[in-house]
């Protein structure tokens, strides 16, 4: 039969009736002969504008439209949404990246995924890959917003396992994105579009490599997000550089290898980098890269940085400056909370050691222990190598915590009123609260 078929074959080329045969996309050995003859691009072309919006699916190429509630995608390669065009994944879908291939996800146009609380959105890996071999994730690459990318949303969705390693071949690499070359771990999230709109809220990032999040540009919100397992050798939960105007607010960072935020204004973009940093919490930070940067929260390169109401609990350094490059002269920073549980931690929040930045109304004791903020559910005795997360930790406060007044109100986020995106949707940032933190009381 296969015989018959590639007979066919020869005869419609030589009969230049080409087209008609490749409309016979159905017939799958067919397919197998072509891609064996070497016709590579008719083969893509076959999986371009994979329709995946009323069932699962799969796709490889360039998407958009719409996955539909409850849906599970196979993403079998590199994804690309064009510019222009526009990709919403709703609330439930599963999207299932190949441990093989390692995918990109290209985005030119527009993305959002709009999960709930009950049913997120989730960009993982089969579960027999979650292994302790891949705790570390560089399963898939990640999701890589171009410049030509207007808005980007992630709410409530899950990123997990990704982080992989660029090659020469890789689809970024070509297409000069990222940092442009060869051997370097992507991020769970690159946005570069200093004119953009960026929304990532009630989401998670685990299991990568190095870096969480890389954003050079755009008009950003980071809100009641959780940050976990991630960093082997060097990583931050969210990394800002020049373009960036950002309020970042509730989010939960624990154990990345590096700092909970590195605020720099290198890039030489504009506007210049102002990140408005307020009410997170931040476990264990830093100590698994034991250089001058591993911390907590590390300023940079002329950023503008205003830093209030957050708490410390175990972090390698305090907030702390590059003495050769440091923040901006207007950076403020106010009533942030810390707390170390042994000797060591403290002796590395004191302001005059370390390039350590002081703020006013700090609360930060020195002898171990001191300040105890008094969590629901968290031993803080905990190892600060620990990385694992355990999902019974309850990092609210307990009703007789001393944080829960001691915030500060003086200041206007700089979303309150609103990112409006182009498909009807806003997204406001949250209001800061009196306690310190991201969690106040449970009740």
């Amino acid at each position: 039969m296969v015989k018959t078929i590639f007979s066919g074959y020869v005869t419609h080329l030589a009969n230049k009736h080409y087209s008609k045969f490749i409309a016979m996309k159905n017939n799958i050995i067919l397919l197998l002969i072509l891609c064996s003859l070497g016709l590579l691009t008719a083969c893509e072309k076959a999986n371009i504008n994979v329709d995946t919006s009323d069932a699962d699916g799969s796709a490889i190429g360039e998407v958009s439209g719409v996955w539909s509630k409850g849906s599970v995608q196979h993403i079998k390669g590199d994804i690309v949404i064009p510019e222009g065009k526009t990709l919403t994944i709703e609330e439930g879908v599963t999207i299932l990246m190949d441990s093989v291939s390692k995918p990109e996800i290209i985005v030119l146009g527009n993305l959002y995924a709009l999960g709930t609380s009950d049913n997120p959105v989730r960009f993982t890996v089969e579960d027999v890959y979650k292994t302790k071999t891949n705790e570390f994730g560089k399963l898939w690459g990640g999701i890589l917003a171009a410049p030509s990318c207007q808005e980007l949303v992630l709410d409530n969705t899950v990123i997990e396992y990704g982080g992989a390693i660029t090659s020469d071949a890789s689809k970024s690499v070509k297409l000069g994105l990222y940092k442009k070359v060869s051997g370097e771990a992507l991020p769970a999230l690159w946005f570069s579009n200093p004119e953009g709109k960026l929304v990532v809220q009630n989401s998670s990032i685990s299991h990568f490599h190095e870096d969480c999040t890389y954003i050079e540009g755009g008009k950003i919100i980071f809100a009641n997000n959780r940050f976990f397992s991630n960093g082997v050798t060097g990583g931050e939960a969210i990394n800002f550089k020049s373009g960036c105007i950002a309020d970042v607010a509730y989010n939960l960072v624990y154990s990345v290898n590096t700092n909970a935020l590195k605020l720099s204004n290198s890039g030489d973009r504009t506007p210049q980098a102002y990140i408005i940093v307020y009410n997170n919490t931040i476990l264990n930070t830093g100590w698994r890269r034991p250089t001058a940067k591993g911390g907590s929260i590390w300023l940079e390169a002329s950023d503008r940085a205003e830093i209030y109401n957050n708490l410390f609990a175990n972090t390698r350094f305090g907030v702390k400056r590059d003495p050769k490059k440091p923040e901006d002269s207007r950076s403020v920073s106010s009533n942030n909370w810390y707390y170390g549980y042994d000797q060591l931690t403290v002796d590395q929040f004191q302001v005059g050691k370390n390039d350590i930045v002081g703020g006013t109304n700090d609360v930060k004791g020195k002898v171990a222990g001191d300040n105890n903020p008094k969590f629901v559910a968290y031993p803080l005795e905990t190892s600060v190598e620990n990385y694992l997360f355990d999902k019974v930790w309850d990092f609210h406060l307990q009703g007789n915590s001393p944080a829960l007044k001691t915030g500060t109100l003086a200041f206007k986020p700089h979303f309150l009123n609103g990112l409006v995106m182009s498909n009807g949707l806003t997204y406001n940032s949250p209001e800061p609260a009196i306690y310190i933190g991201a969690f106040g009381t449970k009740f």
